[in-house]
């Protein structure tokens, strides 16, 4: 797996290792207290073949390797969004560390949604699936490094950014520096919302990395994935917003999304990650089964 590592500044800074899902064009973070040894592993992919409908624990496993050779402790799983193109490793691994999960609050009106669209008025309990829920604002932390939640509405309706020190974890939002944006077509989205996040975002101190998470190389000259890049670059350099009106920016974000498919996992991973990556209830057969709605996107 392609993996890059971002060294901590100091005190508060958190030591940022990502790595790179080539299936999904994910990225998966380790967040690390460099003083404490304690860490923070956020958005990792539980691995699934949609051809099988298989579902795998390897990218989280390595991601524990990783973890146990660093000897870090694992004191958070989190969860920026309920995603749409890979499904969550989330409760595999609150199983296999102890350690608690969680997502933003508003996971529970996108649950109302896509019961909807699943047509499962029972399904999805966030309260009960994840071990947090943040607002707007909220703030926890481990070892030396305090954790900042920011809501970032527009890929989702609840989607949230983790603010640490003087890094970022900004998910759905920007894509890397040299490619733009993401999408905000999916239902709840907003392209007005996320130019709002955007904005919002931009705000932090011009040294603060912003950790993105996808990016799909080859990427003009680039091509190996790349994921972070500061404020201040994404200020100077980031198409869809450098010298970009709001107006602008709706315009080419609307359009551009107006062009895309789905992504092929997605009526798989809505209703694994709306339960915290769990697959539905076993039935009587003893197998798990997926609910796709036909004709409805």
């Amino acid at each position: 797996m392609f993996t890059r590592k971002s060294p901590s500044t100091g005190s508060g800074s958190p030591e940022v290792t990502g790595f790179y899902d080539r299936d999904t064009g994910s990225i998966m973070y380790v967040a690390a207290c460099p003083e404490t040894k304690q860490a923070a592993l956020i958005d990792v992919v539980l691995d699934f073949d949609p051809e099988a409908g298989r579902t795998r624990t390897d990218s989280a496993q390595e991601v524990l390797d990783f973890v146990k050779a660093q000897g870090l402790t694992v004191a958070w799983v989190l969860d920026t969004h309920p995603h749409a193109d890979h499904m969550m490793a989330s409760h595999w691994l609150t199983r296999q560390t102890g350690a608690p999960n969680a997502i933003g609050e508003k996971i529970r009106e996108i649950s109302a949604l896509w019961r909807g669209i699943y047509h499962l008025p029972d399904a999805f309990d966030p309260d009960r699936d994840f071990d947090g829920l943040f607002a707007d604002g909220e703030q926890f932390s481990f070892g030396n490094v305090q954790v900042n939640v920011m809501l970032s509405p527009g890929h989702t309706l609840g989607s949230i950014t983790y603010v640490m020190g003087d890094a970022a974890f900004v998910h759905d939002t920007f894509m890397h520096v040299d490619t733009g944006t993401s999408r905000a077509d999916f239902p709840g989205g907003s392209s007005k919302d996320l130019w709002n996040s955007l904005q919002e975002i931009l705000t932090l101190p011009d040294d603060t990395r912003l950790f993105v998470g996808h990016d799909y190389p080859p990427v003009k000259d680039r091509h190996d994935p790349a994921w972070e890049a500061t404020v201040a670059e994404h200020k100077q350099r980031n198409p869809h917003l450098a010298g970009k009106t709001e107006a602008e920016f709706i315009k080419l974000r609307d359009d551009r999304d107006a062009t895309l498919s789905l992504p092929d996992r997605m009526l798989f991973a809505l209703q694994v990650n709306l339960r915290g990556g769990r697959l539905a209830p076993l039935e009587d057969d003893g197998h798990f089964y997926f609910k796709i709605p036909a004709n409805k996107f």
